[in-house]
């Protein structure tokens, strides 16, 4: 650390960045992202020895290399690089874990910049005010496409439904101070769904709006299938409504099924009218059996979460690391 008494003051700052396959997008992020800190320095917001710490989630392509690159130029790029890749979720947890008791607060942002990473100056103001979590949340949907636009309200919307304390269009894109990425470490489950469990710390929080942009370079690595894929993920491993649901459509069907049977009862000793119709018995037979599929399905997601936790083993293993 510097010897200037002011600078001694000001608090270390990680930028936590997860790579898998961003060889094309790396050249052009780790240079602004190095230019927010000196920034972040002059306006005297974060200290000079603030580093940017990217973290290899198994890339197929040349991304370590690329880190390696930066690294010998710059060692306040630091690296860390997992043994295969294990997903979003876990390199943002190992990156967190990485710089845990390294700094006084760490800042998420993906490699392909469209989040705003000058966002990160009004982050460190809020910070410095003594709040603990900021969440960066997108000012508008406006460059989404309108499935994308809808298909992720009505996401966010469910998760409300379901019980989930997360904040409104927000990805993960958040600052955290050291206290609460301890308080972090704390939370033990396999199955990681971070915009579910930080909100759940309940540090002194705020947000920071932000337009979203383009990607830098590079293609997204957020498909349609992961994205639904992740969602269920989120909601499996937060909230149990899901099986509550099953166990209230099954009651309400049983409920019908008392009225079906009282009408069959009626027809056949008053009406004698008692003859099966065709269309009703194979409605029966397909919407009960959709019916039972779909909940043994959400069951079997529950299970395979339990399945999952009990075997307890490791989140993430580091291959290699460039920290000096």
């Amino acid at each position: 650390m510097s010897s200037d008494p002011q600078n001694s003051r000001l608090p270390v700052l990680a930028v936590v960045v997860p790579c898998y396959n961003e060889s094309q997008a790396l050249p052009h992020t780790l240079p602004v992202l190095l230019e927010i800190l000196n920034s972040l320095h002059q306006l005297q917001l974060a200290s000079e020895h603030s580093y940017i710490l990217c973290v290899d989630d198994g890339s197929k392509d040349d991304t370590w290399q690329v880190i390696e690159k930066f690294h010998a130029i710059n060692p306040r790029v630091k690296g860390i690089a997992l043994a295969h890749n294990r997903g979003h979720q876990y390199a943002l947890l190992a990156g967190l874990m990485t710089v845990r008791g390294h700094c006084e607060a760490a800042v998420t942002i993906d490699a392909d910049l469209q989040d705003d990473p000058n966002a990160i100056i009004e982050m460190m103001h809020k910070f410095r005010e003594g709040k603990e979590i900021i969440y960066g949340v997108r000012s508008s949907r406006q460059s989404d496409t309108a499935f994308k636009r809808n298909t992720a309200h009505a996401f966010y919307s469910f998760q409300k439904a379901m019980g989930l304390e997360t904040v409104y269009d927000h990805a993960d894109y958040r600052l955290m101070s050291n206290r609460a990425i301890d308080l972090l470490s704390e939370y033990g489950e396999s199955n990681m769904f971070l915009r579910g469990i930080v909100p759940l710390i309940g540090l002194e929080n705020d947000i920071v709006t932000y337009e979203r942009k383009q990607r830098v370079a590079g293609v997204s690595k957020y498909p349609l299938t992961k994205m639904l894929s992740f969602s269920i993920d989120g909601i499996t491993s937060f909230s149990a409504q899901p099986m509550r649901w099953i166990f209230i459509t099954g009651l309400v069907i049983f409920l019908l099924t008392i009225l079906v049977g009282l009408y069959v009862l009626v027809s056949h000793f008053f009406i004698h009218h008692t003859s099966p119709g065709w269309t009703s018995l194979m409605l029966s037979i397909w919407g009960l059996g959709s019916l039972i599929l779909m909940a043994i399905g959400i069951v079997g997601e529950y299970i395979g979460k339990i399945f999952t936790e009990v075997k307890n083993r490791p989140r993430f293993a580091v291959k290699d690391k460039l920290w000096d």
